[in-house]
């Protein structure tokens, strides 16, 4: 019961992880920097196409990776994503 439960999650997180160009399928979601629209204080000191890398946690409990790259008007653009689940560490 174990194994088909982390094979669907598996298949879930699978389907909803995008990675790439930061094209119109990566959009922000809940812990994204970007989430709830730009962050007010621009990075003024960062040069424009640097990265850098945000942590969190989804709802799932899955740790998320997001690269961020600051765009000449010094918005945020996310053009990287990786997920890893929960159970990627269950020894079975």
């Amino acid at each position: 019961m174990k194994k088909i439960l982390a094979v669907a999650l598996g298949a879930l997180f699978v389907t909803s992880c995008v990675a790439g160009d930061g094209g119109p399928g990566l959009e922000p979601i809940p812990g994204s920097i970007t989430y709830s629209g730009q962050p007010r204080t621009k990075l003024t000191k960062s040069p424009i196409g640097s990265t850098f890398t945000h942590y969190f946690y989804g709802p799932f409990g899955e740790r998320i990776e997001e690269i961020y790259r600051i765009e000449p008007d010094r918005s945020l653009k996310i053009v990287s994503r990786q997920e890893q689940d929960i159970f990627s560490a269950i020894n079975d």
